[in-house]
């Protein structure tokens, strides 16, 4: 089973700035990945997935890849 990213390094803030660590979190296609696959706690996912959704607002991140 996988530990999460963030409870490992005690990283409590997730910013919508830091692009390269929330492309880590996604697919291929842009999609944000599971927690089952990313191996995120559920406290972070949603974190993490809202930090993703202001990014892509914000036009840090893009909505779909190609």
């Amino acid at each position: 089973m996988k530990q999460c990213h963030f409870c490992t390094n005690n990283k409590i803030a997730i910013d919508y700035k830091d692009v390269e660590l929330l492309k880590k979190f996604l697919d291929s296609y842009g999609r944000i990945v599971s927690h089952r696959r990313s191996g995120t706690c559920a406290r972070h996912q949603r974190a993490l997935a809202r930090a993703i959704k202001h990014a892509r607002h914000m036009a840090l991140l893009p909505f779909v890849m190609r």
